[in-house]
Formats: C-alpha cells, sequence, structure tokens
C-alpha cells in the first residue's frame, strides 16, 4: 500500500552567497512541487535582498529574532510569534537590519522559482 505522507529528513540546501541559510523542505528545488514550497531559513544580521516583485504569495513565520519588509514603501518589522502573508504581485523588499540572526519559516505559492520571484538590479 503506497504511503498517504511523506517525511522530508534531508531538506535541500540552497546554494546562496549572502550568508542567509536555505533548507527547501518541499518546492521546486527539493521534490519538484512546483505548487507549494516550505523552507526554513535563518538570515544573519545585515542580510538583505533587492526589491522583488513576486508572482506567488508568501507566508512568513518568525521563530526567534526579529524580520523587515518594505511592503509598497510601508516598513513593517516583525519578531517572534508573529506571521505575515504577502501577496503576490506585490513589491517587497526583506532585510534583517537587527544584531542578531532570525530564524524564520516561508512558505509560497506556488513554490517559489527564481524565475517567479522578478529581483530588481540592484
Amino acid at each position: 500500500m503506497k504511503k498517504k505522507y511523506t517525511i522530508q529528513k534531508t531538506p535541500y540546501i540552497v546554494p546562496t552567497t549572502d550568508g542567509k541559510l536555505i533548507e527547501e523542505h518541499f518546492g521546486n528545488a527539493s521534490n519538484k512541487n512546483t505548487q507549494i514550497s516550505l523552507a526554513h531559513m535563518v538570515a544573519p544580521s545585515g542580510w538583505s535582498e533587492p526589491f522583488q516583485t513576486p508572482e506567488f504569495d508568501e507566508y512568513t513565520y518568525i521563530i526567534k529574532g526579529k524580520k523587515q519588509f518594505i511592503i509598497d514603501g510601508e516598513t513593517v518589522v516583525l519578531e517572534a510569534g508573529q506571521s505575515i502573508k504577502i501577496e503576490k504581485n506585490v513589491r517587497v523588499q526583506y532585510s534583517n537590519p537587527f544584531t542578531e540572526p532570525c530564524n524564520y519559516i516561508a512558505i509560497c505559492l506556488p513554490a517559489f522559482s527564481i524565475d517567479l520571484v522578478n529581483r530588481e538590479e540592484d
């Protein structure tokens, strides 16, 4: 009988050059799932990404630390225990300008894809 569940014990570690840890448990990189991605991330102090306008909804849950979002020009800071949904096709910048790393979970619907993130040039 085929199992009706999947346990992920070895997430795909996405290579980065900015010090951010990305462990994708389900999604394009880990199991070719284009419908949803689930990743555990750790953004180091001082980390930031360029502005982007993703073609997916992104849900973020902060486990530890703080994370800053600039969403259509509005600055929002989340702390541990807080979460946010940012709708697709909204211009956003993610960063951690704080002194401690930010440990969080991100879920993207459809799954994160570099082709759908639409990052702006620095």
